[in-house]
């Protein structure tokens, strides 16, 4: 890609830019680094404190960096910023001309865009939707791990142009929107990639910490749908009312999918029988066919539908749409199912946690029945909820306990209440762990033949410290030696 994109005054440089960094850590040979600084997040929407990023322009050159593009206003203030001058690239607001950028390769690549929003599952749906949609023959451009903010989406997009790749390479894109304040990130965010196609997965209590109730995250995430390009088709949860309240949004077309209640896209003769997989018959508006998940979870089902939904509203057939799900794979601690020689399973979903996606796989441990002596839930404190917080790590306690679990572990803060409330209704196998660490420790010396072991927890708790020092001990099966 020339620097002589149009919107960053790079008419300084006349040297092929190779990718982009916001982290000059990373940035290398040929990058452009964007100096982020506490104004541009503020402005953005961002929750917390940074580093401001000026500060670390002389290694991100040193590093290889062609140039940085930098707030006007923090150089004119600087000497030493001054004597880079003829290495930067000056404008009143970095992330905004990072945003800037992606929007004009957008505008030139000019193809159709998938975005997909919800308070769960995203990643995971991103993933299925973007494997069925290649397996159909399309080239996809998807969001990479959870690129899914003001700073990721802008990031995946500018994949197009980065290394040896060209717009041209690419048929489709496939992005994450997310958002976690009421600062309008997701209407921000279609402002860079206006969707063609907008998914709305579920609403639940996320982030209440910032938005109060969950009657705003409906509002936050409804702004995918207000956001879809004119025509463009709403793909909608026909089992959350706060999502199907959103056809009132668009005036496009509305392709539902679910399980409970009627939908367009829906799976029927469910058998969860064998553990890691579920088989269904796959219905849509073009058809029907045999269909087989190898995930876990009712709730990677609907993910699952929510990507048929998405082919579907691309013509793709039935058919095709479940051979591909047959080959699909889980993103890492999202629901990875990790078969050990000893004899036991772990359930790896320590990416994220809520109320509502714990209750969810917990569920699914409860029904499984093939060779299992004990379920064992291990359950990490569950961030942003708001002043409710402690009401519903205890409620989730209690449910926990209605579903039969044989052992429950809370790790950090507030899950001493999810522990508090399986007490209340009886289970007798409980404990609590101030750290993953701790957690961590115990688990290697508990675990043995017949455990089936969910591990689920916010991302700041790090409960995957817990499968990590498993999997340090103990050989996944169909190995001769540990991992």
């Amino acid at each position: 890609m020339s620097a002589t994109t149009d919107g960053l005054r790079a008419e300084l440089f006349d040297k092929e830019i190779i990718d982009f960094s916001i982290d000059s850590r990373t940035a290398g040979k040929g990058e452009l680094f964007f100096a982020l600084s506490l104004p541009d997040y503020e402005r953005a929407g961002f929750n917390g404190s940074f580093a401001d990023a000026h500060d670390f322009i002389g290694q991100a050159i040193a590093n290889g960096a062609i140039a940085a593009v930098a707030r006007r206003e923090r150089v004119a203030a600087d000497e030493k910023m001054q004597a880079l001058s003829d290495r930067l690239l000056l404008v009143d607001d970095v992330i905004a001309a990072l945003q800037t950028l992606a929007h004009k390769v957008y505008e030139q690549w000019g193809r159709p865009v998938v975005g997909i929003t919800g308070s769960a599952g995203k990643t995971t749906t991103k993933e299925l939707t973007a494997h069925v949609l290649s397996q159909a023959g399309h080239r996809i451009l998807k969001s990479e791990r959870n690129y899914n903010n003001g700073l990721g989406l802008p990031l995946s997009v500018l994949q197009m142009v980065s290394k040896d790749h060209q717009p041209n390479d690419y048929d489709l894109a496939v992005l994450e929107m997310g958002m976690s304040s009421p600062t309008h990130e997701i209407r921000r965010l279609v402002q860079i990639t206006p969707p063609d196609i907008g998914v709305e997965l579920m609403i639940a209590p996320v982030h209440l910490e910032h938005l109060g109730t969950i009657e705003n995250v409906a509002a936050m995430k409804a702004e995918l749908i207000e956001g879809l390009k004119p025509g463009g088709i709403a793909v909608l949860n026909a089992d959350d009312q706060l999502v199907m309240e959103m056809k009132s949004k668009t005036d496009g077309p509305v392709l539902t999918f679910g399980i409970q209640n009627q939908a367009d896209v829906t799976a029927t003769h469910i058998d969860t029988g064998r553990f890691g997989s579920i088989r269904f018959r796959l219905q849509t508006p073009l058809g029907e066919a045999a269909a087989e998940l190898p995930m876990t979870g009712r709730h990677n089902l609907m993910n699952a539908l929510a990507a048929s939904a998405v082919a579907t509203a691309l013509k793709v057939k039935p058919e095709l749409i479940a051979n591909a799900l047959r080959t699909a794979k889980p993103p890492p601690m999202r629901g990875e199912v990790l078969d050990f020689a000893a004899g036991f399973t772990v359930v790896d979903d320590s990416y994220n946690s809520n109320p509502r996606s714990l209750l969810g796989m917990v569920r699914t441990l409860a029904e499984a029945s093939e060779n299992v002596r004990r379920r064992i839930v291990i359950a990490g404190e569950m961030m942003e909820l708001g002043q409710d917080a402690t009401a519903m790590h205890r409620e989730a306690g209690r449910e926990i306990a209605d579903l039969g679990i044989d052992v429950l572990w809370g790790v950090r803060g507030l899950a001493v209440e999810i522990v508090a409330g399986a007490r209340e209704k009886g289970t007798a196998e409980t404990a609590f762990f101030e750290s993953s660490a701790d957690a961590a420790a115990a688990a290697i010396g508990e675990v043995r033949e017949g455990d089936l072991i969910l591990v689920k927890g916010s991302r700041s708790v790090e409960t995957d410290k817990v499968v990590k020092a498993i999997c340090e001990r103990f050989p996944l099966a169909g190995r001769n030696s540990e991992p």
